[in-house]
């Protein structure tokens, strides 16, 4: 309790504190020491602690009766002219009961809140490690979390504290494996008080945790190895994609994955996107290594080193994936775990900043001739452009390349109209982004560079202008439906059928 906690006390004329059914309260036994016998004392007794009720407006609709009835006990001391002291155990306003009293109470009467030492802080010091160091991030996050939910912030974060266990800690654990963090992971159980207790997560019995506990993934900084002292069993090689930009495009998974990960391994350009954390190693390289860069990665991992390979986008999609899984298959590194996490293309962020021009099939294409021969090319633009596919083009252009941009132009004019709309997204999510929308007749091969993706539209595709003046916005789309195709419900294209949920959930 803090200095002015026990002074609020000594003044006050009325004790006031919640308690469940059986009368007892944590709070009230913190601050024992220090209620009088000419304190009057005020109890708030919850009506219910399960969710199981038989409330008209059910366990929310029971809770807040109970809050309304409780302020109406605090403001008749109150109108009386009594000072009243709430106990709140850890803080007033950090998940406290308390906060449904301030909100009824604070704007009728004169208010102070005292704040006190959280649960968090108070097991971070019991447990004696550091919550964050340096740029890391403290993530604090509710047991009663759906465990996707949970996965997905812990994954991401560097830090985190699981409060509310009790019932929840069976599928806080089940998260914290989910994620390959179990290990990190600390149990708390009523900190500061005489009952207290601490161990590893990984050994609490589930059945042995009250509510008053929580999990602790502490600071990683303190726990970065100083030498590759893992086994080889322990060593991985996960390829992950970085989005087209910066860290707004990463996914929860790979956040934690580079967090987590003793050696990053990428082309430069693309590890100056993942920013720096204490332990770790960086091992740079020039774009055109990409089977000595894969081959590097899985001769660390066999050192029990967990590395992450670092690419852009989608690494799945000409990327780093195909070359890691290339040399992972060789004899001497098939023992070496290999998983890949997606990303966000950078034909999905371009069709996303100029509207929907994806929004029916599509076929991605390179124009880069420098790992197959133009035919190829020529004869796969000629095939997705005789089927009437969307198209995403990557790798345009280059300072040694510049002709393929308009020879694609000149093939696809065989087969669509000069007005067919085409996207050009340029460094989508970087400090250049620029998203343009001109006329297949138009496009003009100087405006296109390595960092750019062509998007050209179908016979389908459309475009339009919303809203009216400066302040308007051209938008491109390509409908769902083709003219021909019946819209009964048994239509492949119908939003309830088979094909419908999974390109949604793609």
């Amino acid at each position: 309790m803090t200095v002015r906690a026990v002074e609020v006390i000594a003044a006050a004329d009325v004790i006031a504190y919640h308690s469940a059914r059986h009368g007892r309260s944590i709070a009230r036994s913190i601050a024992a020491r220090h209620i009088r016998a000419d304190h009057i004392e005020e109890r708030l007794m919850y009506p219910l602690t399960v969710e199981t009720t038989d409330h008209p407006g059910g366990y929310r609709g029971a809770l807040n009766d109970f809050y309304e009835q409780a302020s109406a006990q605090l403001a008749a001391h109150l109108d009386a002219g009594r000072t009243v002291a709430v106990l709140a155990e850890g803080d007033p306003l950090f998940y406290g009961s308390y906060q449904h009293m301030h909100k009824r109470l604070a704007h009728r009467y004169p208010t102070e809140v005292i704040p006190g030492v959280t649960s968090v802080s108070a097991a971070a010091a019991r447990l004696g490690e550091p919550l964050v160091e340096a740029d890391e991030v403290l993530t604090i996050l509710p047991g009663t979390l759906p465990e996707e939910e949970l996965a997905a912030r812990l994954a991401a974060t560097d830090s985190a504290v699981v409060m509310k266990l009790g019932r929840t800690f069976t599928k806080v654990r089940r998260a914290l494996e989910r994620t390959n963090r179990l290990d990190e992971a600390r149990y708390v159980e009523r900190a500061t008080m005489a009952d207290e207790r601490t161990e590893r997560l990984a050994d609490v019995a589930a059945d042995s945790v009250p509510y008053f506990s929580v999990a602790v993934l502490p600071s990683r900084v303190g726990a970065m190895p100083t030498a590759p002292a893992r086994t080889s069993a322990a060593g991985e090689v996960v390829v992950v994609g970085t989005g087209p930009a910066g860290p707004l495009w990463l996914t929860p998974e790979t956040r934690g994955a580079l967090a987590a990960a003793d050696d990053l391994v990428g082309y430069t350009t693309y590890l100056d996107r993942v920013p720096e954390r204490p332990g770790q190693q960086r091992h740079g390289s020039d774009n055109r290594v990409e089977a000595e860069r894969a081959e590097f990665a899985l001769q660390l991992a066999q050192r029990g080193r967990r590395v992450a390979v670092v690419s852009g986008g989608d690494p799945g999609v000409f990327a780093m994936a195909t070359a890691v899984l290339e040399v992972a298959s060789r004899d001497e590194y098939t023992d070496v775990p290999v998983r890949v996490l997606p990303g966000v293309t950078a034909a999905n962020a371009a069709a996303a900043k100029a509207g929907a021009p994806l929004g029916h099939d599509y076929a991605t294409l390179s124009l880069s001739d420098r790992l197959k021969p133009w035919e190829v090319i020529a004869e796969r633009l000629r095939a997705a452009a005789a089927a009437d596919l969307v198209l995403a083009l990557y790798n345009p252009g280059s300072r040694s390349r510049t002709w393929q941009v308009g020879k694609a132009r000149d093939l696809l004019l065989e087969y669509r109209s000069p007005q067919t709309p085409v996207v050009l997204g340029r460094d989508i999510g970087g400090p250049e982004e620029s998203v343009r929308i001109v006329q297949l007749g138009e496009l003009d091969p100087a405006e296109v560079d390595m960092r750019t993706v062509l998007l050209v539209g179908s016979s389908q595709t459309q475009t339009v202008r919303r809203g009216n003046g400066e302040g308007g916005t051209q938008i491109v789309w390509t409908p769902r439906r083709y003219p021909e195709v019946s819209e009964s419900p048994e239509s492949p294209e119908s939003p309830e059928s088979p094909e419908s949920a999974n390109a949604t959930a793609s």
